[in-house]
């Protein structure tokens, strides 16, 4: 055994000794290229998706809409758009959970304005401004950067849950399963997250030191929401699959977890803004062999244009409901919650 053991030291040393100085090196190298690896995913996935689309094209143009098509793709529109009003409310738990000062109402309308900034060259501005909205409430910037930072983590985490749990059920699902919400813990996250917000601060160069707040909680409330904002994303995704083809309970879960995987993808993948072409070469992958390519193009094709309009129609109602608060605070004698007041109303809104 101990023959064994010195054997496998002097292996590894002679292998891996000098892997501390090759993890940086490697690091280095990958960010002075991290522009082009962007672009290749991203070549890489359309030129996916245009060789399916040219090898299929005859089937597509035999793809017909089911009854009642219409009725369909507006609910799917509307559940989409309930799903990035439902986010917006549960970024405001998440920005709470850090002490931020904030209002519900103010919370939602900054994160639905701001959700079509992810679509802008680079992938950060949604961050950006939502980072700045804090900032203006009177939240210190490290509150701010890790505010905006968590909700990501805390969506990956929901759509890999969901993936898992929708895997037929064994002993191995059940620790990974385990592992994933072992994740979440605030001793594993908080490295995590003061990792990511000192990466975030370099890419949109906030200037200074700021201190990095620490979860001392679980986060069982926002992590929960999040499961129910990709449920209701991924119900989208349904609706919009019905409306092509009509599907049985089974197939609906085994569509759910297909979109759960690929929208995780699409979230996770640098370069890709909004999931933009990740998510759709995921989709065909993995739900071609079960059903017709020329069904699971024109679904994917459906949910990009209703989850873009519902984005678009978040942000237009946000508006408007700025404007209409700003003309009633105007007109009430008394002080209406704003963005930088930090008023007795949030914490009775907590309660």
């Amino acid at each position: 055994m101990h023959r064994i053991l010195k054997k496998a030291r002097y292996t590894f040393k002679r292998y891996f000794g000098d892997l501390p100085v090759k993890i940086p090196k490697f690091l280095s190298l990958f960010k002075r290229f991290k522009p082009y690896v962007r672009w290749f995913i991203l070549a890489l996935t359309f030129g996916f998706i245009l060789h399916t689309l040219r090898v299929n094209w005859q089937q597509i143009l035999t793809v017909r809409f089911s009854p009642h098509v219409f009725p369909k793709l507006i609910t799917a529109l509307g559940v989409t758009l309930l799903a990035h009003v439902w986010s917006g409310w549960v970024w405001y738990w998440i920005v709470r959970l850090l002490n931020a000062p904030v209002s519900t109402t103010w919370a939602v309308i900054t994160y639905l304005k701001t959700n079509l900034g992810k679509y802008l060259p680079g992938n950060v501005w949604h961050f950006v401004g939502r980072v700045q909205f804090l900032r203006s409430s009177g939240a210190p910037i490290g509150v701010s950067i890790v505010g905006v930072i968590l909700e990501p983590v805390l969506m990956a985490v929901a759509a890999l849950a969901l993936v898992v749990a929708i895997l037929p059920s064994t002993f191995l699902q059940s620790l990974i399963l385990i592992g994933i919400l072992v994740l979440v813990h605030p001793r594993v996250l908080n490295p995590i997250l003061s990792r990511l917000a000192k990466t975030k601060m370099k890419q949109t160069d906030f200037e200074g030191q700021p201190i990095i707040p620490k979860l001392s909680n679980y986060p069982v409330k926002p992590l929960i929401g999040e499961v129910i904002f990709v449920v209701l994303r991924g119900s989208g995704f349904l609706l919009c699959f019905l409306s092509l083809d009509v599907i049985t309970i089974r197939d609906s879960w085994v569509i759910l977890g297909a979109f759960s995987f690929a929208w995780l993808l699409g979230l996770v993948v640098p370069g890709a803004p909004g999931g933009l072409g990740v998510f759709e070469a995921t989709a065909l992958a993995v739900l071609t062999p079960q059903f017709p390519v020329e069904i699971v193009l024109g679904a994917v094709a459906l949910y990009r244009l209703n989850s873009t309009l519902a984005e678009v129609l978040g942000a237009g109602l946000a508006f408007i409901d700025e404007r209409w608060n700003l003309i009633l605070a105007r007109r009430s004698p008394e002080p209406t919650p704003s963005r930088g007041m930090i008023s007795s109303q949030v914490t009775s809104t907590d309660a």
